[in-house]
């Protein structure tokens, strides 16, 4: 029931390549379409995209690749971020209402960690992740609907595992919803749930108009 619970319409894109954990959607609405994977062989083995499609909305469970574990993996990080402009902006401009929901594996301002003085030499935080962010919300024309609702300090969900992070709230934002403005608008409530804790990531959860379908 935790992994299937009733009532809902229910997709995981389950990784190919060992050691990755895959992207899933649930859905009380049935959707007209799923989309699993972009077409990029190296990206789509690591199960990092699975888009439903419910009329006009398009909810999108994104996973981006962390590189913190070296170089090599930072490097496909950036192939990823570079491949998703194009993407993102085809999906932009569809005409379609599109949320991206996901870990982004990057925090885009001071405001969205901790200890940013320290981690900006470190993967997540990097000047070219952050300028990629830049571009999202610039020219790429989405919003980052949680901010749009809640511009307060330390909302962070992610902690590491390690000390007391999660205790003493010392986490970094990577998990987003980014929509496009139309839908953006619609959003009424956002709010990171941490009543209970999952993982070392934390729910976003934002709430939007039900005439959003």
């Amino acid at each position: 029931p935790l992994y299937f619970p009733r009532r809902f319409h229910i997709t995981y894109s389950e990784a190919h390549k060992k050691g990755y954990s895959g992207v899933g959607i649930f859905s009380r609405v049935p959707p007209d379409e799923v989309i699993e994977g972009i077409g990029w062989p190296d990206f789509d083995r690591e199960a990092r995209y699975l888009e439903y499609r419910i009329g006009n909305l398009s909810i999108v469970s994104l996973y981006v690749p962390s590189g913190s574990s070296g170089e090599l993996r930072q490097a496909f990080k950036y192939k990823v971020m570079e491949r998703l402009r194009k993407h993102l902006n085809r999906l932009n401009r569809s005409g379609r209402d599109v949320i991206v929901c996901g870990d982004y594996n990057i925090a885009h301002r001071p405001i969205d960690l901790k200890n940013w003085r320290g981690n900006q030499k470190n993967s997540g935080f990097l000047p070219e992740e952050r300028a990629w962010m830049d571009w999202l919300y610039g020219r790429g024309g989405w919003v980052d609907v949680h901010r749009s609702l809640d511009p307060r300090p330390e909302q962070y969900t992610w902690w590491s595992n390690r000390g007391q992070a999660w205790a003493k709230n010392v986490g970094w934002r990577l998990d987003y919803q980014v929509g496009t403005p139309g839908v953006a608008q619609k959003a009424t409530r956002a709010k990171v749930y941490l009543n209970k804790r999952f993982s070392d990531h934390a729910p976003l959860i934002i709430d939007y108009e039900r005439s959003l379908t």
